[in-house]
């Protein structure tokens, strides 16, 4: 399953706040062996939240969406994930009785309004203020502020998608290579060397040469240990048949030798 991160608010649009959660959450993610495969940044539209939970929905994805699920006006994630999953929203009695319990006769008349969840939904807990985020299927809704989201998204991982951890997370061989080589003279390496090694993910990122700094293509494989390992090597053995070709490695894990 491909899991993708939906981060809501206009306030990163505009600039007034600095998103934290995308680089956490690839950290979360690793730390269990998986990975992002996709983020996406949207104001608060709820047309607009909608149509991007419609596009994962579509494809089957985990989606981990952090904002826009308060009581405010503001706030229409809990409405757009609604018009995504054509549902109703409706109060959820758990949900109120928790927010209840911690804020007595002060929960009425608003803060109840975080109760009102798409119907069906279950429940994040929220080990902060108790103030439970929600699911719907695969796609998960949890507060922006990241004291909050960050534990609730590892609940989310952990209670919901054990059976997508890994024993060890991905590795990536990573190694520069300078010389007069250009992408499109290694381009048949490139392909050679993924055709051979299916699962491999290859990354090429050129930089190009000036008075200062040879022409240099930066490149990166990774997937399991064994057969990035093996892919790494397979394209360094290709790059002997380029005269003036010089290698640097970049990046642990050891050196595939």
């Amino acid at each position: 399953m491909h899991i993708g991160l939906l981060i809501v608010g206009d306030e990163i649009l505009s600039g007034k706040r600095q998103d934290k959660h995308l680089a956490r959450v690839i950290e979360l993610l690793r730390a269990r062996g998986m990975e992002l495969s996709w983020a996406r940044f949207v104001g608060d539209d709820e047309a607009d939240i909608a149509d991007a939970l419609r596009w994962a929905i579509a494809r089957g994805d985990v989606v981990l969406s952090c904002g826009g699920i308060g009581a405010t006006p503001d706030d229409r994630t809990r409405q757009a994930a609604a018009r995504a999953f054509a549902v109703p929203i409706e109060r959820h009695a758990e949900a109120e009785a928790i927010i209840v319990g911690q804020y007595g006769a002060a929960a009425r008349p608003n803060r109840v309004l975080m109760a009102d969840f798409p119907r069906g939904a279950g429940l994040i807990p929220n080990p902060v203020n108790r103030v439970a985020g929600f699911y719907c299927g695969d796609c998960h809704f949890v507060p922006g502020f990241p004291e909050m989201a960050w534990p609730m998204l590892e609940w989310v991982l952990d209670t919901r998608y054990p059976q997508l951890h890994r024993g060890s997370p991905p590795v990536e061989y990573r190694l520069r290579v300078l010389g007069s080589s250009g992408e499109g003279d290694l381009l048949p390496l490139m392909e050679d060397t993924l055709a051979r090694h299916p699962g491999i993910k290859l990354s090429s990122l050129p930089f190009r040469g000036d008075a200062t700094r040879q022409r240099q293509i930066e490149f990166g494989f990774k997937g399991e240990a064994a057969p990035a390992a093996a892919a790494c090597r397979h394209f360094r053995e290709g790059l002997r048949a380029f005269d003036g070709v010089q290698i640097e490695w970049l990046h642990e894990p050891p050196r595939p030798d």
